[in-house]
This record gives structure tokens, C-alpha cells and sequence, in this order.
């Protein structure tokens, strides 16, 4: 867990420049939660940071990956996650969600769902995916 935060801080820090950074309101309503001070401050973060929509479509997709249990219904905002990211042509669904998101068992299937409904799944990675190469 230290390690992750390690590295989500020098992401955040040092490289979320290089990228457009889009978020939902289902990433800020789990921001909200918890420490109410912890929690404040990761919204603030997110105050500059667009918000992206959420439509029909990222309901029926997020309806679609719901269904059969792909993702769970307990982790219904994991579905959300990864539909709004696809809806709106997200290169990059950002998560240490290595559960419902970020899991490689489940992805052909995730973006199956995606490709029928239309859309591009976004490459799904962790903070430490879209770091630089180490170099010696």
C-alpha cells in the first residue's frame, strides 16, 4: 500500500502533466469518501480536472458489464468507471483497482462489451504503467 501510494504521488506530481486528465462524478463521490479531511483534499485535486457525462450509453455499457456478473453488482462503480472512460474515448482508464478493473482475467471480455456497443475500450493501467523506463 506505501508503495503505491509512493508511486501515485510521483505520478501525480511529476508526469500527470503530460497527459489531458478527465474524471466522473462516480470517481469524485468515491473520493468524497472516507477521513473527511483526506477526503477533501483528494477533491481538491480534482477541482480543475473536467467531469466528464454520463449518458445513456454509459449506462447501457456499464448495464452490460453488470450483467451475468462480469463485474459484480456490489461493484457497480467499477462498471461506471470503465463506461464512461470508453464512452468518451479515453486513451487511459487510470486505477489501482486490480479487482474489477485493472484485472487481466476479465479485459477480453470487458472490451468485447465495449467494441458491441461501439466504442474502444481505453487501455486500462496503474499509475506505475505511465511511468518513464527506469534508467541506471
Amino acid at each position: 500500500m506505501a508503495a503505491h501510494q509512493e508511486v501515485r504521488e510521483e505520478w501525480w506530481n511529476d508526469h500527470r502533466h503530460e497527459y489531458d486528465l478527465y474524471t466522473s462524478a462516480f470517481a469524485r463521490e468515491e473520493a468524497a469518501e472516507g477521513n473527511p479531511e483526506l477526503a477533501a483534499a483528494r477533491l481538491a485535486l480534482l477541482d480543475s480536472i473536467p467531469v466528464l457525462p454520463t449518458t445513456e450509453e454509459v449506462d447501457d455499457i456499464a448495464g452490460n458489464l453488470l450483467e451475468g456478473g462480469l463485474i459484480p453488482a456490489k461493484a457497480a462503480t467499477d462498471a461506471f468507471h470503465i463506461a464512461v472512460s470508453a464512452v468518451h474515448g479515453m486513451d487511459f482508464l487510470l486505477t489501482w483497482n486490480c479487482t474489477h478493473i485493472h484485472n487481466l482475467s476479465i479485459i477480453r471480455r470487458v472490451e468485447r462489451i465495449c467494441a458491441a456497443a461501439g466504442y474502444a475500450c481505453p487501455v486500462i493501467c496503474s499509475p506505475d504503467d505511465l511511468l518513464p523506463p527506469f534508467k541506471p
